[in-house]
């Protein structure tokens, strides 16, 4: 018997050590934020927060967990009382078929704990392992910006601004 560490609750696990955490999550704990995508790590659809790290949970066997904490989408807040991140994507219309939604926000979250402010660069580079396929990628990012209390980007050469 395993004991995996979820938003903060202590869940034991009796099945095979190298099942992936991404099925443990929405199998066995009823967790279904995080989302199967891609099942290689490519899409970031299965991103969960481990330790404050965001990791593929789709590539990640429960047996190399340890004793290290998980954080899914559910810790955030609820469909009552979302977080400040959760509500934003609402209020930015970030998500469109909303399948990589969950991944987004826990990959932005592991941001924003690391980097409150971060510079756009960082925004950016941080969000860039995380695909969304219905290309609300500006949305997404204005969401974040809005959490960090950033500013939308400045102007491109062309003379047009980013969807914010």
């Amino acid at each position: 018997m395993t004991t995996i560490h979820v938003n903060g609750a202590a869940q034991p696990f009796a099945g095979d050590p190298a099942t992936p955490l991404l099925y443990v999550l929405r199998n066995e704990l009823g967790l279904n934020g995080a989302k199967f995508g891609c099942g290689m790590g490519q899409c970031g659809a299965c991103t969960v927060l481990v330790e404050g790290r965001p990791v593929f949970s789709c590539l990640l066997p429960v047996q190399a967990l340890g004793e290290r904490k998980v954080r899914t989408l559910e810790s955030l807040g609820s469909a009552d009382k979302p977080g400040p991140l959760q509500k934003a994507f609402i209020a930015h219309q970030a998500a469109q078929c909303g399948y990589c939604i969950a991944g987004m926000i826990m990959r932005a979250q592991a941001l924003l704990e690391q980097h409150p402010r971060p510079t756009e660069q960082q925004l950016r580079e941080h969000m860039q392992l995380n695909l969304c396929r219905c290309g609300t990628h500006m949305r997404i990012l204005a969401a974040i910006r809005q959490v960090a209390g950033l500013p939308a980007p400045a102007a491109t050469e062309a003379g047009t601004t980013e969807a914010s």
